[in-house]
């Protein structure tokens, strides 16, 4: 299995927080789910990786390519979903619709109506007459419309019912179903992990502490629970040594 993504030692420092030497790779085909306590550097390294902050130190390939100099390719053939944008409330999600065809050239109408039908999304309604979680669903919609092999989403579920969060985990496994997508998902919600994730990748204090398959992470964390919500608060609390990879 190749990797779709590979993050090698971004480093950032600021006055109150670092992030140092993080280093994972999102093989294709996988759901990898992002884990860390809020603040321990999750939205950072999916900045880093996007581009909208600069690291001190390391770097980001993207199907093979350096993403510093594949700027361009990378927003073409990637979907993002970031926790705090949101588009104007009033405006109808056919007009927004309208204007972020015309940034992809590979661009594929016939998909976003597949995808619109398939969530139910009314595009004559407004942007404030959405659910959270059918925001979620638009933001999806349009990053598979125009052929993303890569999903990355910082909190996707975050404040969602449990019924709009079991639906959007069950995507996430259909999205992936054939192989040729990938999705990278920030998340604190560990029922979603058992969901729908097979691999994760664990951050503590701005370094990564585990990265791999689902099942290394349990037995890397086997003697701190069964349940990987037991698991995950056990790891959050034990201390480690400084720059200790499980």
């Amino acid at each position: 299995m190749s990797d779709v993504l590979q993050v090698e030692g971004l480093c950032k420092s600021y006055p109150a927080f670092a992030l140092k030497d993080v280093f994972f790779a999102v093989p294709q085909g996988a759901v990898m789910g992002f884990i860390g306590r809020n603040g321990a550097g999750k939205s950072t390294t999916l900045k880093l990786i996007l581009g909208m902050v600069h690291p001190d130190s390391g770097r980001v390939f993207f199907q093979g390519r350096d993403v510093s100099a594949s700027e361009r390719y990378m927003k073409e053939n990637i979907g993002v979903v970031l926790g705090g944008i949101d588009f104007y409330p009033k405006k109808k999600l056919c007009t927004i619709t309208d204007v972020t065809r015309r940034f992809y050239a590979n661009w594929d109408e016939t998909k976003y109506q597949h995808y619109c039908k398939l969530f139910s999304l009314d595009s004559e309604k407004r942007v404030d007459q959405l659910s959270s979680g059918m925001r979620v669903k638009y933001l999806i919609a349009l990053a598979l419309s125009h052929n993303a092999s890569l999903l990355i989403l910082d909190e996707p579920t975050s404040g969602l019912d449990p019924v709009s969060r079991d639906e959007l985990t069950t995507l996430f496994r259909s999205i992936v179903a054939d192989g040729t997508r990938s999705i990278l998902f920030s998340t604190h919600i560990t029922s979603d992990l058992e969901k729908c994730a097979s691999h994760i990748t664990f951050i503590k204090d701005g370094q990564i502490l585990h990265t791999g398959t689902v099942d290394s992470f349990r037995q890397s964390f086997a003697q701190h629970g069964n349940t990987l919500e037991e698991i995950i608060v056990s790891a959050e609390r034990r201390e480690y040594d400084e720059g200790a990879i499980i």
